[in-house]
């Protein structure tokens, strides 16, 4: 039978869990985000040998599972004699991945700005940085915003699967609580809910922010 009460009394162990959810999840965002729109830049590049890098990259991440990216980046380096702690071991691992899903959308959002917009721009002698930071960036957070609103709830759920390297996310509190009260039912109803309530406030806030992005614009 279903104990509500279960819940209340182990709620803020899963609170705190959530809030290590959240935290992982929002580094792995913005890293991925710098390193996503570096591998764009590689693979936009002159050198055919920088946009076969990129490819690879993308093709790899994109088309592993994340489950076997975190266990290679956390047992791998110990086979070279370096031991990699298991939240340096999760960021590292979620940063790679997101940062191939957000490579391929920022390559969506740059493919539809007109070229004219880059040569007006350099006709009136402003420089290729200006460009980029006051002309082309703005224009493709606006445009992959819902894309990359997608792509950080794609990521917080996924963080459910580093608690297999032994960090106590969400996932691993509750599957540590349930070992000792023996309620599954009850404990993970309460996570998925937690879970629930993040990626709707990523959803909200994305909205949000995608509103004021095409006011600004």
């Amino acid at each position: 039978m279903f104990d509500f009460s279960v819940i209340p009394a182990h709620l803020p162990q899963l609170v705190r869990g959530a809030g290590t959810t959240i935290a992982i999840s929002l580094v792995a965002m913005f890293c991925g985000g710098l390193l996503g729109h570096l591998i764009y830049t590689i693979r936009a590049a002159q050198n055919g040998l920088a946009r076969s890098f990129a490819r690879a990259y993308i093709s790899f991440f994109r088309g592993t599972p994340l489950l076997v990216q975190l266990l290679i980046v956390f047992y791998v380096p110990s086979g070279f004699g370096v031991e990699m702690a298991p939240l340096p071991a999760a960021l590292l691992g979620l940063t790679l991945n997101t940062a191939a899903f957000q490579a391929e959308i920022f390559r969506g959002g740059y493919a539809t700005i007109p070229a004219g917009q880059i040569e007006a721009a350099r006709v009136l002698g402003i420089s290729r940085w200006k460009i980029d930071l006051y002309i082309l960036v703005p224009q493709v957070l606006r445009l992959t915003t819902p894309l990359l609103v997608n792509e950080a709830i794609d990521v917080l759920k996924s963080s459910a699967l580093i608690s297999v390297i032994a960090v106590t996310e969400l996932l691993r509190v509750t599957q540590q609580v349930v070992a000792v009260t023996y309620r599954p039912l009850e404990l993970y109803a309460a996570a998925a809910g937690l879970y629930l309530v993040l990626t709707s406030c990523i959803a909200f806030l994305g909205h949000m922010a995608e509103r004021r992005l095409k006011v600004a614009l």
